[in-house]
């Protein structure tokens, strides 16, 4: 009796472990950000958030969540327990996206209308540093050993190499059309870039800072105007790396090994930003048109659930 006891109390507290993992989500129409547990796979709340909420992250202690308000000119800070707003970070003009720094003591943003990308320091709630990069930047991520910033201009048709000790360009990369989000490997060897308007997926080396492969995507039954790679990320592990499709309604997922598309899965609507869950069992991807989160398990490589959200689901975060 004791043993199995033992047992139930166990199970409770890893079911109790797995229940406590939230996904925030931003509504750039509804100016709110949508509360979901994806365990019961249910909408529990919607918070106003600001006008025009996208780029969202989390500290890496967990405690803060960190929304571009982008017609409020700022980036919101909020209690990741309560959802209370807990200050503000001058972000510059229409903030979109941004990226924090490992230490969670930076935080960078992309300002299209400008051409910049803004340094915030957190602590002090100041900007430190506007460093001019191409035209209508937008992805942006920091490497994992905090070498390197890296900005997407848009238009200009490039990545920018930050270092982060100066706050200075090193090198520019040219890459594929309209390139949209930027991630790094766990082990900053290797930069991910999507091209919305050439339909690919660029792996640059690192250190050379050149591309050492194209992956070009294609989709049964839809056409390629309809493949606009958007959000990407990469599991811990480097097993695999997950591409968001815009329009096509599929996410890619990729071979990080061999880089060769291994499968794509039906999602909702407009898929725009995908988010591991802590224990990367699980992707997250926000669906812009259909309004929903669509909930892949990852051991399976299978879509499970959509949960609705609310009006143009964008950007995605995860607490445990």
């Amino acid at each position: 009796m004791k043993r199995k006891g033992l047992c139930l109390l166990l199970l409770l507290a890893l079911a109790g472990a797995v229940q406590a993992e939230t996904v925030f989500v931003t509504l750039e129409k509804d100016n709110a950000l949508a509360v979901v547990d994806p365990v019961e796979g249910k909408l529990i709340k919607t918070v106003p958030v600001g006008q025009r909420p996208r780029g969202i992250a989390i500290s890496p202690d967990n405690k803060f969540l960190y929304v571009a308000v982008s017609d409020d000119n700022a980036i919101k800070i909020f209690d990741a327990g309560t959802l209370k707003e807990a200050g503000k970070l001058p972000s510059g003009d229409d903030p979109e996206t941004f990226a924090l720094n490992p230490k969670g003591d930076r935080l960078y943003v992309s300002n299209e209308d400008d051409s910049q990308v803004t340094v915030i320091d957190i602590a002090k709630k100041k900007a430190i540093k506007q460093i001019k990069v191409g035209v209508e930047p937008e992805g942006i991520t920091v490497s994992p050993d905090n070498n390197w910033l890296v900005s997407a201009s848009e238009t200009t048709n490039m990545v920018h190499w930050i270092d982060v000790k100066t706050n200075a360009i090193v090198e520019n990369t040219l890459v594929d059309p309209r390139p949209r989000a930027v991630s790094f490997t766990a082990d900053s060897k290797q930069l991910w870039v999507t091209s919305e308007m050439a339909g690919t997926l660029l792996i640059l080396d690192a250190a050379a800072k050149q591309i050492i492969k194209t992956v070009k995507f294609e989709v049964s039954g839809v056409t390629s105007d309809k493949i606009q790679p958007v959000g990407v990320v990469i599991d811990k592990d480097g097993k695999r790396g997950y591409v968001a499709l815009g329009p096509a309604n599929r996410v890619a997922v990729i071979n990080a090994q061999t880089f060769e598309v291994e499968k794509v899965l039906l999602v909702g609507h407009r898929v725009w930003n995908l988010a591991f869950s802590p224990d990367q069992k699980r992707l997250y991807t926000t669906n812009g048109v259909s309004n929903d989160i669509s909930i892949i398990d990852l051991d399976s490589q299978t879509v499970t659930k959509s949960v609705g959200v609310g009006n143009y689901p964008w950007g995605v975060a995860v607490k445990p």
